[in-house]
């Protein structure tokens, strides 16, 4: 029995998927990986396609994090949005809990108040950001 155990626990161990999420978790990277070099073609392209095309909504934003205290909004509500008075405009930002750096892309929806006023995450933001739902917690919001 005992040796059955080992011979799972080292099959367990070859697993691809078990070795991309110790690699997260310990923060493994590849140090010999290379970026792709980019030819002067792809870089003139990509520089009158950026020319042409309108600014995310994400380029009216802020630089660094915003704090705010969040509870669960109303739950009936489907998708996985933020209100909060932080924003002006409806678009995707990053929320980050500090406590447990879980972290999740979400709609930021503006609502009225003060900058310093409380926030409502949706249910399927608090799952996502594996939050307990009865719970006031504190969020840093990024817009880009």
């Amino acid at each position: 029995m005992k040796y059955a155990l080992l011979v799972f626990c080292v099959f367990l161990a070859g697993c691809e998927t078990v070795r991309s999420t110790s690699d997260r978790l310990l923060k493994r990277g590849d140090a010999t990986a290379q970026p792709e070099p980019v030819s002067a073609d792809e870089t003139q392209v990509e520089e009158a396609a950026a020319d042409d095309e309108p600014l995310p909504a994400t380029a009216a934003g802020w630089l660094g994090a915003k704090t705010t205290i969040a509870s669960l909004g109303d739950p009936t509500t489907p998708g996985r949005w933020l209100r909060t008075p932080l924003v002006d405009t409806e678009f995707t930002g990053r929320v980050v809990v500090p406590r447990t750096g879980a972290q999740a892309y979400i709609t930021l929806v503006p609502v009225p108040g003060p900058e310093g006023g409380g926030s409502q995450l949706s249910l399927d933001a608090m799952r996502a950001l594996l939050l307990p739902f009865d719970e006031l917690v504190e969020l840093e919001v990024y817009s880009n």
